[in-house]
């Protein structure tokens, strides 16, 4: 069992930047071994990828929308991983959740490929 505790979301104005921050505690496993991503979602519409970061070669994987403005990495050591949002634009406002996948597999573009989820946060971006 992995639980996630994201934090760093919040209201900006557009061009603005915030990094969100997602912890992972409770693994028997080095967090190493977890791919993570980062996913989004609007009320009314389906959870949509946003970025992944594999667990072998910390292989990153985006959206276009958001290539060249948003930036995933991880810390091993602290167990965390991170999205940098940068250039921030309306269409960006959203719940933004982080999830893990099960110990050893490739991280992936849907929400099945994913077994463990945080709780989201709020990022709201106003023009």
């Amino acid at each position: 069992q992995v639980q996630l505790v994201e934090s760093g979301g919040g209201s900006v104005l557009a061009g603005d930047s915030l990094r969100l921050s997602c912890t992972a505690t409770g693994s028997g496993r080095t967090f190493s071994a977890y791919g993570m991503g980062w996913f989004r979602q609007v009320l009314g519409k389906e959870r949509e990828f946003v970025a992944a970061i594999s667990w072998v070669e910390s292989e990153k994987y985006y959206v276009d929308s958001v290539k060249g403005r948003f930036t995933i990495s991880r810390d091993n050591a602290k167990n965390t991983i991170y999205l940098q949002m940068n250039i921030l634009k309306p269409e960006d406002t959203a719940v933004y959740y982080c999830a893990a996948t099960k110990p050893l597999e490739v991280v992936g573009l849907e929400v099945a490929d994913y077994a463990y989820w945080g709780q989201g946060t709020q990022v709201t971006v106003s023009s």
